[in-house]
């Protein structure tokens, strides 16, 4: 009998032993939502907000944006710039090491810098710097183990914070595993707190705390500061419905839901286990007219819709109150929103009917496109087609799914649409998104020589007043020719679990999980 209690005593002990060994060894998980799935795991090459959210966690540039949108070092401890201001010098941190244990060398900045300027990698910002914008990149050369220098064919103040875009893929440094012998790429081997586990399509993605990164010291800054893995892995469930991913947020199968409508959450607000993050975020939404079009190539029109429009009454309508109106291109949580930038201009219908009249317009039908995917946009479709009617402007909505108005806003087939474009964290950034030649790129709205030439300026310059003065002559042209109307910058909320510890948005209303924790 005791030799029985005894060892019923040992048994119990080796299963309190399993469990505790079990709890103790449990990994953290923290999930997310995506409301589509990624474009690719490609940094800067076929990307989308959500592709760029995510690929964040796993690479990073030698700099980086700040919260306040200057840019700071990254995977670069510092850099250094020639007296003509065409070479840059950037010392990498020591000791930092990619997801596959090899360390972080000048030469593989040399590899990644030739695999984006490779036209066969189809990068993104390739323009930028192959001549057709800020400036060309002429050399990139690794001077030491830890340092490299990249030169341009002139200077260039806007190169850092080029090289900072999400949009970009924050012009990532790479380990060639990345690819395949032949250039086909295989996944991101980057440097970031998390590392790649795997994707299941039109499902999730998951990643993994990076045991061997280097945080830099301080507090998390926007994409730089202290990026801290405080969970074991990180999922990004795809769930297009709010509805569903609501749902989800209530019974415990997210930790986070970004992207949260303002309405629901109004209703989320009175919830003890729910908190609310809301930030200003400088994303821009807008009502793009196609100048192009024999209807709306005439200004007196464009002028005319603009002038049906309570701005002010439309945003709170549309995004409870969360949102801040804006007819500006710069976005109002920059600095360089101040003045004529922050201007609101009044509806007038009387002049309204006026320029119409004069425009040759007899009530034609405009056709609007617009989505369900952003319900804002669709809101506030809905709207301007009743302000427009006030004015006796027949504006006819098209509801189109979000990927058949890319393909329409690519190739520049409408009339008119609401769009909503990704943060940029620089005003010369914001204003390229619209400004073009609409023969090399139909996406580009506003097609005018003297815009350009005033881009060109913003990009020339690093002095904040001479940017400034730039910027408000770019903004009074907008109003004057309305390419497109401004309507506001959003409100973006995210509603967190009162578990989750330690997150906070910030103005590229890009969705950030280092620094975040359960409790």
């Amino acid at each position: 009998m005791a030799e029985r209690r005894a060892l019923c005593f040992f048994l119990k002990a080796a299963l309190v032993a399993i469990s505790l060994s079990g709890a103790a060894s449990a990994e953290s998980l923290l999930r997310t939502r995506l409301n589509s799935d990624i474009a690719s795991t490609n940094p800067g090459v076929i990307r989308d907000e959500n592709t760029d959210a995510v690929l964040m966690h796993m690479v990073e540039g030698l700099v980086a944006y700040r919260e306040d949108a200057s840019v700071g070092p990254l995977l670069a401890r510092d850099w250094s710039l020639s007296a003509d201001e065409r070479v840059y010098t950037f010392r990498l941190r020591p000791g930092l090491r990619f997801h596959n244990g090899a360390p972080v060398t000048s030469a593989d900045v040399v590899w990644s810098f030739r695999r984006y300027l490779d036209p066969a990698t189809h990068w993104r910002c390739l323009n930028e710097f192959t001549g057709g914008g800020f400036a060309r990149i002429t050399a990139v050369r690794a001077i030491d183990p830890l340092t490299v220098r990249i030169g341009l064919d002139r200077a260039s103040p806007n190169f850092l914070s080029t090289l900072a875009r999400v949009d970009c893929g924050e012009t990532a440094i790479l380990h060639r595993s990345s690819v395949a012998a032949d250039g086909a790429w295989l996944k991101p081997v980057g440097t970031g707190p998390f590392r790649f586990v795997s994707w299941r399509r039109n499902q999730v993605v998951e990643l993994a705390r990076f045991a061997g990164y280097r945080p830099l010291a301080g507090p998390r800054d926007g994409n730089t500061g202290g990026k801290h893995a405080l969970v074991d892995r990180v999922r990004f469930l795809v769930i297009p419905d709010v509805v569903s991913a609501e749902a989800a947020l209530l019974r415990g199968d997210l930790d986070i839901l970004d992207n949260v409508l303002p309405l629901d959450a109004r209703q989320l607000k009175v919830r003890r286990d729910i908190r609310l993050s809301v930030a200003p975020a400088s994303d821009v939404f807008a009502l793009l007219f196609q100048t192009r079009d024999r209807r709306m190539a005439d200004p007196r029109l464009r002028q005319a819709i603009a002038l049906t429009l309570d701005v002010p009454g439309l945003v709170n309508a549309v995004t409870e109150g969360a949102s801040r109106p804006n007819r500006s291109i710069v976005p109002a949580p920059s600095s360089y929103h101040v003045g004529v930038q922050a201007a609101m201009p009044r509806p007038n219908i009387a002049l309204a009917r006026r320029l119409a009249a004069a425009a040759g317009y007899r009530g034609e039908p405009i056709r609007l496109i617009t989505n369900h995917r952003y319900p804002e946009l669709f809101d506030a479709a809905i709207l301007a087609q009743a302000m427009a009617l006030e004015a006796g402007i027949n504006v006819q909505i098209d509801t189109l799914d979000w990927a058949a108005q890319l393909d329409r806003y690519y190739s520049g087939n409408y009339q008119a649409m609401m769009f909503a474009y990704s943060a940029r964290m620089d005003p010369a950034l914001s204003y390229e998104a619209f400004i073009g030649d609409k023969k090399a790129d139909p996406r580009k709205v506003w097609d005018d020589p003297v815009a350009r030439a005033l881009l060109d300026r913003s990009r020339a310059t690093g002095d904040p007043a001479q940017r400034q003065a730039v910027f408000d002559q770019l903004h009074a042209r907008f109003l004057q020719q309305v390419p497109a109307v401004i309507l506001f910058n959003q409100g973006h909320i995210a509603a967190v679990r009162a578990n989750v510890i330690g997150y906070k948005g910030w103005p590229a209303a890009q969705l950030r999980l280092w620094g975040v924790a359960l409790r």
